[in-house]
């Protein structure tokens, strides 16, 4: 497993004062930056003009995980906008090894993304293709959800199925993340951890991003 790694995202911070609101999270390793295009989920966020603005002034490297339709078509713009990361979901790629290999060439972390339902067996093999692997732990769309611990065994097989193939590969998880959560995240094996309403609806959402990683780090041992 990697290092500990905690990503605010900014589904919930203030959008009128996105620059300013990731400028309070310095502590943080990466901005998680939800795309939504009101069909793949039902919300409608950010598009690449947007991303492509907070990647100037944000000190923190961008994290985009994309909830949209299509996404072989339109990831790569992600990357061109500034994205460190890029993440596409396995439910809207039709080839997601070309897919992968595209966003690393454009010089990217590539991501994907499988849904609360969606098994990750079927992609063992794709394992080696990806920098990292998200595990939605709710129905991705909004924010503030309560988090599925149907999902802990899903999280415990992917870090066996990492660890059989030895790959280096990061395993995120997105949905639910708090200081109460956190804990059955890093002992089944997650290493990246998003959260949103937890670390914006603190007074100190900078102190919530440390307390979160020394949480994650006490469950990992």
């Amino acid at each position: 497993m990697g290092e500990i790694q905690i990503t605010p995202s900014i589904l919930n911070s203030d959008f009128a004062r996105l620059g300013e609101e990731v400028a309070r999270i310095p502590g943080a390793d990466w901005v998680h930056v939800d795309v939504m295009d009101n069909h793949f989920v039902p919300n409608l966020t950010f598009g690449p003009a947007m991303v492509e603005a907070l990647a100037r002034v944000s000190p923190v490297p961008l994290d985009a995980h994309l909830m949209i339709e299509d996404a072989d078509r339109n990831a790569p713009a992600y990357v061109e906008a500034g994205c460190g990361s890029v993440t596409f979901h396995v439910e809207a790629a039709k080839a997601p090894v070309r897919l992968a290999r595209e966003i690393r060439s454009a010089g990217a972390r590539a991501s994907m993304a499988l849904k609360p339902a969606t098994p990750v067996e079927p992609y063992e093999d794709l394992l080696a293709e990806l920098d990292m692997l998200l595990i939605m732990t709710v129905e991705p769309g909004f924010g503030g959800q309560r988090f599925l611990d149907l999902c802990l065994p899903k999280i415990r097989r992917a870090r066996a199925l990492m660890d059989k193939h030895g790959v280096e590969t990061w395993l995120q998880v997105d949905g639910g993340v708090s200081l109460e959560t956190i804990e059955r995240c890093a002992e089944a094996g997650a290493d990246v951890f998003v959260a949103g309403s937890a670390v914006y609806s603190a007074d100190d959402p900078d102190a919530m991003v440390a307390a979160l990683r020394a949480r994650a780090e006490e469950a990992r041992g």
